[in-house]
């Protein structure tokens, strides 16, 4: 038995996109085999061997967490439409095996003393193994912040959400909290839920209503508010690396979600995996009568909402104000503001996801003035039954995977590359 205390201690501890495709692939693809990378897009960032030491430990803990009776009860209260088959899945016996599935290269910089690049793979089944992303992500920036970088306080963490909470609450947009992921620890996400619910307590009846929830479902839980979420990039990357029909994976992906969850659940779609021009010519009725709307995580966010309001009032002639648009890249308070601004101007509602801004935004306890800066690290699909898995987001920086296949694919589909100002993934907080 180990004798470090985990820092991760529920499975119900992540983002409820990893759920319900958990519960997409048990019902679709139970024998799809994968690997996962992961990546530091801010790789002027490295580890130590504390951290590292820590890290080993805390992926072996993984393996001590069941789903149990209760956390399936509340996912069954709170997720209707997740299929029985699969919450009776979950509670008989499911676990994570980090020692089979997880695999940890540590490689110490030349001529720099006690500082590691890390080099992780995750491989299995997809879905005995779809659960690890959030819990890796979030325990590599708890262990950085741990180890390395420990010139940060949680002074003000609560104060702070609350205020930011309250400005969005102020210019009455509507918002639910991400930040999973790239917290600095769970006590700074548990710190930054506490001010939220501070925040909607000054005028409930105002305020609640604003307040969609948290992507994470156990506080969601603790805070009695609504687990958010619809999918992520992997899901329509891994159908696409199944079937190798790359102009018609927006539409597959989008007929096994229904399949799977009923069209009343549908949900958000995401755009971008392939450019969102790609997806616009799949996204028409019926599946533009089913989705509520669309999420924007790459490229310019002015320019995706003009696109999407030619598509949704030019090309498909829908009503003003009749679909949403949440925009969850790179977000802080005034950038929400300016998009919900833009999106109002174009007939479009919108509702934010907010993760890095809300639960790792720091100073320097040794000077306040100077920003201590977040890691932005990923995990993506990197094979799916030994093919290639890709991204082609609507931000250069985003796009992972093969580039031979990368080519190919934007050849094929006729992507058209796009830049713009605020693309540089080594230095923004992206989604």
């Amino acid at each position: 038995m180990s004798s470090m205390t985990p820092a991760i201690t529920s499975l119900l501890d992540t983002d409820m996109y990893k759920i319900t495709m958990h519960a997409a692939v048990f019902t679709n693809f139970p024998d799809a085999r994968v690997v996962y990378k992961f990546t530091n897009r801010t790789a002027q960032f490295h580890f130590n061997k504390r951290a590292v030491d820590w890290i080993k430990e805390q992926f072996r803990l993984l393996g001590d967490l069941t789903f149990t009776h209760d956390d399936v009860e509340y996912l069954a209260r709170e997720i209707p439409f997740l299929p029985a088959k699969y919450l009776h899945y979950i509670e008989n016996g499911f676990t994570l095996k980090p020692d089979e599935q997880i695999e940890l290269d540590c490689q110490e910089i030349k001529g720099k003393e006690d500082q590691y690049d890390l080099h992780i793979l995750v491989k299995g089944l997809w879905i005995d193994t779809i659960l690890y992303e959030i819990p890796i992500l979030a325990l590599l920036s708890e262990a950085y912040f741990k180890f390395v970088d420990t010139d940060w306080d949680y002074e003000n963490q609560l104060s702070n959400a609350k205020e930011k909470a309250l400005r969005l609450f102020e210019n009455n947009l509507s918002f639910s909290e991400f930040g999973t992921r790239r917290r600095r620890s769970f006590k700074t996400q548990d710190l930054v839920m506490e001010g939220i619910m501070q925040a909607v307590k000054e005028n409930p009846e105002k305020y609640r209503p604003l307040l969609l929830g948290t992507s994470n479902i156990l506080f969601a839980k603790k805070y009695g508010v609504k687990p958010i979420g619809t999918v992520a990039h992997e899901w329509i990357m891994g159908i696409a690396s199944i079937t190798g029909d790359y102009p018609e994976t927006n539409r597959i992906a989008m007929d096994y979600w229904i399949k799977t969850f009923g069209k009343e659940h549908a949900g958000l779609a995401l755009t971008d995996t392939f450019g969102t021009d790609d997806f616009l010519k799949s996204f028409k009725p019926p599946y533009s009568d089913y989705y509520i709307g669309v999420r924007q995580d790459s490229g310019d966010p002015i320019k995706y909402t003009e696109k999407i309001a030619h598509h949704f009032h030019d090309v498909l002639k829908l009503p003003k104000f009749s679909k949403f648009i949440c925009y969850s890249d790179s977000l802080n308070i005034d950038k929400a503001i300016e998009y919900g601004k833009v999106a109002e101007a174009h007939g479009i509602k919108s509702t934010f996801g907010i993760g890095t801004n809300f639960t790792n935004d720091f100073h320097k306890k040794s000077d306040p003035s100077v920003k201590s800066a977040p890691l932005n690290i990923v995990i993506k699909l990197l094979e799916v039954n030994g093919n290639h898995s890709i991204k082609i987001s609507d931000n250069a920086g985003k796009n992972m995977g093969d580039p031979d296949t990368v080519k190919k694919v934007k050849e094929q589909l006729g992507y058209v590359e796009r830049q713009w100002a605020g693309g540089n993934e080594a230095h923004r907080s992206a989604a």
